[in-house]
């Protein structure tokens, strides 16, 4: 199996969240199938980035921020770019 690269990962994270609106992190660690240290270092540049925000109400949940919805439709663009260009 090929190993993921760091945008494939963030991809991969950003879209759990966008399909599991308010998800908690120990789900998503669980459906990001990394080890938590290496979560937790993507997590934590997620947050940093702006692209995920943590909401609490009555514990702590996970959403998308607009800047990481365009992210993903960005990334969705160029993967189109590449498959369109064989590339």
């Amino acid at each position: 199996m090929k190993k993921r690269s760091k945008f494939e990962i963030m991809k991969d994270i950003l879209q759990t969240v966008q399909n599991n609106p308010d998800i908690k992190t120990t789900p998503l660690l669980r459906k990001s199938n990394l080890s938590t240290l290496r979560f937790k270092q993507y997590y934590e540049d997620l947050l940093k980035k702006e692209l995920i925000k943590e909401t609490e109400n009555k514990g702590k949940f996970v959403n998308l921020t607009e800047k990481g919805f365009r992210f993903l439709d960005k990334y969705k663009t160029i993967l189109n770019f590449i498959d369109e260009f064989d590339l």
